[in-house]
């Protein structure tokens, strides 16, 4: 594929730069098998739908038809699953979560590599993150019964931050 450069200006960045390198939604690596892409998790609604709300042009205009949006305020009532399973992008700096290229995180992380960006280290590193959530999805197997989504339901919610589909758990 023809490297593409995408410039970013948005209330997060201004000016920014980045390659794409691969076809959207190909050669990802064979560790990491999100379960849904970003065109739907904004479709099922995550984050509040706070996230993302300046950033549209960077992304597939499609993403965003049926996407659950709320540009004033963190909304939990658009979660999919209606509660707030989110801790403020504050929490994630001050953990040192957040990667300087990925201002608003691990979403952002994703949304980018499945356009094709590739950062060896930090896809390495989020790879291992999204991995780790993995023990959300044996907490709902050990406490819930299958099909049963009103149980955990801020586990599920955050595992569908993840790209993990929790619905189906």
């Amino acid at each position: 594929m023809k490297k593409i450069t995408v410039t970013v200006n948005d209330k997060m960045q201004k000016n920014f730069r980045y390659a794409r390198t691969e076809p959207p939604g190909k050669n990802f690596d064979p560790g990491f098998k999100p379960e849904l892409t970003p065109k739907q998790l904004l479709k099922l609604g995550i984050f509040g739908g706070r996230y993302m709300t300046d950033c549209r042009k960077e992304f597939p205009e499609d993403w965003f038809k049926k996407a659950k949006l709320c540009p004033e305020e963190h909304d939990p009532g658009l979660n999919y699953f209606g509660v707030n399973a989110s801790k403020p992008l504050s929490y994630w700096r001050e953990k040192g979560w957040i990667h300087p290229d990925d201002p608003r995180g691990w979403f952002q992380w994703y949304c980018r590599y499945y356009m094709g960006r590739r950062l060896p280290e930090e896809d390495s590193r989020q790879i291992a993150r999204w991995n780790a959530m993995r023990r959300h999805i044996s907490q709902i197997y050990k406490h819930c019964d299958a099909g049963d989504t009103k149980c955990r339901p801020k586990q599920r919610q955050a595992l569908l931050h993840w790209a993990y589909d929790s619905r189906l758990m």
